[in-house]
């Protein structure tokens, strides 16, 4: 069952989000058309400082309780995964006790056992392939040696320069997805 906040814990009750109260001063403290502008000034800000804390100090509140669920959320999901990989096991001795039917059993079991490798060594390929391909940020690299070549007083026209075709990216690069003319 959850608690009053939508939780599902039994956990620490100490754990309270909420906010107390919202510190402004009273709108009203001086005397109507009496007050300096400078006095008018420094309150405002005074009270937009105040709300603008009052206003972050009530987004960590909500969001630490919103973090509580996700934290849940998420141990659900993780204890989820490790069932399922431990129930893995219990479908691959069912497969093979499946062909016990029709060939020994020592023949089913070491099929199904080469059918786990041949998986296994194929999922090994595919990512060592992946990993192979990567390369160094060409891009980057560039990006920060061009800025280490800047020199206080020629640094504007430089950038000037480089934003022909821009300095942290290179003419042919397109962020992926991106639609270009050349096919």
């Amino acid at each position: 069952m959850s608690n009053k906040d939508g939780l599902f814990t039994d956990g620490s009750s100490t754990f309270a989000p909420k906010v107390d109260s919202i510190p402004l001063s009273d709108v009203d403290t001086s005397v109507s058309g009496e007050a300096s502008i400078g006095t008018l000034m420094s309150n405002a800000t005074s009270q937009m400082s105040s709300l603008f804390r009052a206003e972050v100090e009530l987004a960590k509140t909500e969001l630490a309780g919103e973090a509580k669920k996700a934290a849940i959320g998420g141990g659900a999901f993780s204890v989820a995964g490790v069932i399922a990989l431990y129930s893995s096991f219990f479908f691959f001795f069912f497969v093979a006790a499946l062909l016990c039917l029709w060939i020994k059993p020592w023949a089913a079991f070491l099929i199904v056992f080469l059918f786990m490798l041949v998986i296994a060594a194929s999922l090994a390929l595919f990512g060592w392939r992946k990993v192979k391909k990567m390369g160094a940020p060409k891009n980057t690299i560039q990006s920060v040696n061009e800025l280490k070549n800047l020199v206080p007083g020629q640094a504007t026209e430089k950038l000037e320069r480089a934003n022909q075709r821009g300095l942290y990216t290179a003419a042919s690069f397109h962020s992926p997805g991106a639609v270009t003319d050349k096919h």
